[in-house]
């Protein structure tokens, strides 16, 4: 196919939005298309926040069914996505580039430099020769065998067209397609809670186990100063994106139980606060003892049968109940271009010769690395479709 390639006038590609999918898009037929990306602010600015600074790239799972268990939406879609272009496939990819990662014993994957600037700077090397047009693109039409794209300070013309806006960005141009948009809706995103954690800002309690009706998730849960946050926090956020406020759920705050009550048995003399802080923040026993109305000095040995049942119950089933979402910090956002009306090669089946891959279609996974992989994988399948029909 190279060889073919190589002897005819290259086609020209608009790439709409110069994110990870964008560019790894660009990266994977830059060197047989005339590539153009648009793009109003910094190509790749969005992977600098990931894995706080760090760039978590990936997550260390190699079956791809079970990958693909991790995205809340679009997981039946990326069986055939993540069959084509896996977790191997990508950590290929940045050795390529002169990436080198490690894998944290949660089995996030990031670069052995610990700097999403380094990983952002040697993806950029590879586009050195591509043009970056910094204007908005207003709308895109199809006219005959070509694509005008229009944006706030001219027109241009391309044969093929790849969509791989983030979904913060503007999508008026997207209403103008035929294709269907579901609507766009906080995921990975901290929660407001009815109870006021105010004074418990910053606090982190450690695996506490979350039940909603048949979900139970474990991991670290933080306070904020008009809810909560963390891990397991994010993994509920996503899970329930779709779903009307308010829920509550019950909280296990510790999954040491066993062993509390063991030493609330036989630590007849110590106060129920230093017994707790043995296995809480201090800040957190001084208001679960306000909340529960206990007196934080009275001795263990003093607790009646009735207090004790309420002390244990609440560790177990602690009551949270959720408002909505917590504004300002929504990384990731479910909603977007319905996957009915995609091909497992990104290729639109309403428009032939328009690509849309990434955070912009409708699927949306847990932290971890998972929507970095959602973008690598489907930018890599846009471009590989495109070359495949210059063959």
């Amino acid at each position: 196919m190279e060889q073919g390639l190589t002897c005819r006038k290259k086609p020209k590609v608009a790439i709409v939005g110069a994110g990870p999918a964008g560019c790894m898009c660009g990266i994977t037929i830059k060197d047989f298309c005339d590539v153009s990306f648009f793009e109003m602010s910094k190509a790749l600015a969005t992977l600098l926040a990931t894995g706080g600074g760090r760039c978590n790239l990936a997550h260390a799972e190699y079956d791809f069914r079970e990958l693909a268990k991790s995205y809340p939406r679009g997981e039946k879609f990326l069986y055939s996505v993540f069959s084509r272009f896996s977790t191997v496939d990508t950590l290929a990819f940045f050795e390529k580039i002169g990436v080198e990662t490690y894998t944290q014993p949660d089995g996030r994957i990031f670069p052995v430099s610990n700097s999403a600037v380094d990983v952002r700077k040697k993806m950029l090397a590879q586009l050195k020769n591509t043009a970056f047009i910094k204007e908005k693109v207003t709308e895109i039409r199809k006219q005959n065998e070509k694509f005008c794209v229009y944006t706030d300070n001219g027109k241009y013309s391309y044969d093929y067209v790849v969509i791989a806006v983030g979904t913060h960005f503007g999508l008026q141009f997207l209403k103008k397609l035929p294709h269907s948009l579901k609507e766009l809706k906080p995921s990975l995103c901290g929660l407001v809670t009815e109870n006021n954690f105010s004074t418990l800002k910053g606090v982190v309690l450690k695996d506490i186990i979350l039940k909603y009706k048949n979900i139970i998730l474990k991991d670290d849960m933080l306070f904020t100063d008009n809810g909560v946050s963390g891990p397991v926090i994010f993994k509920l956020s996503s899970i329930n994106s779709r779903n009307e406020y308010p829920y509550s759920v019950k909280i296990q705050l510790s999954d040491k139980l066993d062993i509390i009550e063991k030493n609330l048995e036989n630590a007849d003399n110590k106060a129920i606060k230093t017994l707790l802080s043995t296995c809480f923040p201090k800040s957190f026993v001084k208001f679960f003892l306000k909340y529960l109305k206990i007196n934080p000095e009275i001795k263990c040995k003093s607790l009646n049968n009735n207090t004790k049942v309420l002390l244990l119950e609440n560790l177990k089933n602690f009551p949270l109940t959720f408002k909505g979402t917590r504004k300002g910090g929504e990384t990731v956002f479910s909603g977007g271009v319905n996957l009915d009306e995609i091909s497992s090669n990104m290729e639109s089946k309403l428009i032939k010769n328009l690509y849309i891959c990434g955070e912009i279609l409708d699927i949306d996974g847990f932290c971890g690395g998972y929507n970095l992989q959602n973008c690598w994988s489907t930018g890599y399948l846009a471009g590989i479709a495109i070359l495949k029909t210059m063959s």
